[in-house]
């Protein structure tokens, strides 16, 4: 049996990467081959987490290992897990990759494990070059990949981003599978209830950490636009300030949105997920700059019709007027959508077109296509 550990955050650690990391090792599992993951037992300073904790609650998987064995800044537990990765002896080990300060800790375990094995490295690339900006970032990269035998990118800018790096031709794109860990769809009716909201409303949703490059001021400023006030139309902002709040609350408060807007702004529990979704209308993702995004996979489980700004790789995954809109980063633009949605009636179908077009986001195609990868390394 082909063997395998993915290396990167999982539970009790929280977020996005985390969540991937684990479905992404039941897939394996699935698949036949066997896959366990390594996680940090420390992963940011203070200064880096903008966030209240970096941890969840709940119980921990039952259906694969986890092991906290990482620390992101103690180099002596770069070397006990490297050394327990070759004792363990797995055909190849995958790290996810999404941020320089990671590069020395994940690239030392890599080179480590490397030397004197057959063991292969494939990154899972989520950004090649981060959102957020600092000195020494293309150098920190640029180490980490050294150590790297093969790469995967979940969007085509990425793997253009990745060509500043790497000539290798053991590369591939392959899109952010569906999410299916938060549950199955539940009506809007149940949702709205179970949310405490008005029955009688529209609601579009903002999901998410909050942080500058995610729009969420452009779509306050969308949001404002005389047009959409004669909609029976609510925004709800659910997800945890990664930031200041105060320009976000001030531009609330100024442009008289208080009625208009619901802020459900902490950390929503993995199972309260499908209640924010289901009870949408339509997902928005106005950023300003993106590679992927899970919450786009997540609104395709739960079908649910989405706009997005044509940044990064998210136009390639929401066709324009087929699930949703792509437009350009403009407030009145994204209210033009908006409008568009409601007054055309356009969810029916959208949603429609939504449950058809998810099936080309599986678990079972991003493991095969690692899987050839690595196949691939092998000739």
């Amino acid at each position: 049996m082909k063997k395998n550990i993915i290396i990167g955050p999982a539970f009790p650690l929280r977020g996005g990467i985390a969540d991937f990391n684990e479905a992404l090792c039941i897939a394996f599992n699935k698949s036949g081959i066997s896959s366990s993951i390594i996680s940090f037992y420390f992963q940011y300073p203070s200064f880096l987490f903008p966030g209240k904790s970096q941890f969840t609650e709940g119980s921990a998987p039952t259906d694969f290992e986890v092991e906290s064995l990482i620390s992101s800044v103690n180099p002596f537990s770069w070397y006990r897990t490297a050394k327990k990765i070759k004792a363990m002896n797995p055909d190849y080990v995958i790290i996810r990759y999404w941020l320089p300060f990671m590069a020395p800790a994940l690239g030392m375990i890599a080179k480590l494990v490397k030397k004197n094995t057959h063991i292969k490295v494939i990154a899972i690339t989520d950004n090649v070059i981060p959102h957020e900006k600092r000195p020494g970032d293309r150098q920190l990269t640029g180490f980490f990949f050294k150590q790297c035998d093969a790469f995967v990118a979940m969007s085509n800018s990425v793997l253009e981003d990745l060509k500043s790096f790497t000539d290798s031709t053991h590369t591939l794109f392959s899109p952010h599978p569906v999410y299916s860990i938060f549950g199955e769809k539940i009506s809007k009716e149940e949702a709205k209830r179970k949310l405490n909201l008005d029955a009688g409303e529209n609601y579009i949703l903002f999901f998410g950490f909050i942080r500058d490059y995610k729009g969420l001021d452009l779509l306050l400023e969308a949001f404002s636009d005389f047009r959409l006030r004669k909609l029976n139309l609510k925004l709800i902002v659910a997800g945890e300030f990664y930031e200041d709040s105060s320009k976000y609350l001030q531009y609330i408060q100024q442009h008289d949105l208080g009625e208009h807007v619901i802020l459900r702004t902490s950390y929503i529990p993995k199972e309260e997920v499908k209640n924010y979704f289901c009870a949408s209308d339509l997902v928005v993702q106005p950023y300003k700059s993106a590679t992927q995004s899970g919450i786009t996979q997540i609104a395709y489980h739960f079908e649910k019709p989405m706009l997005v700004t044509d940044v990064g790789g998210l136009s390639e995954i929401v066709p324009h007027q087929r699930v949703g809109y792509v437009t350009p980063k403009d407030p009145r633009a994204i209210a033009s959508a908006i409008l568009d949605f409601y007054e055309n009636r356009r969810e029916e179908e959208f949603s429609k077109n939504v449950s058809e077009d998810k099936i080309k986001f599986t678990w079972e195609s991003f493991v095969g296509g690692v899987q050839k990868l690595f196949q691939d390394l092998q000739k």
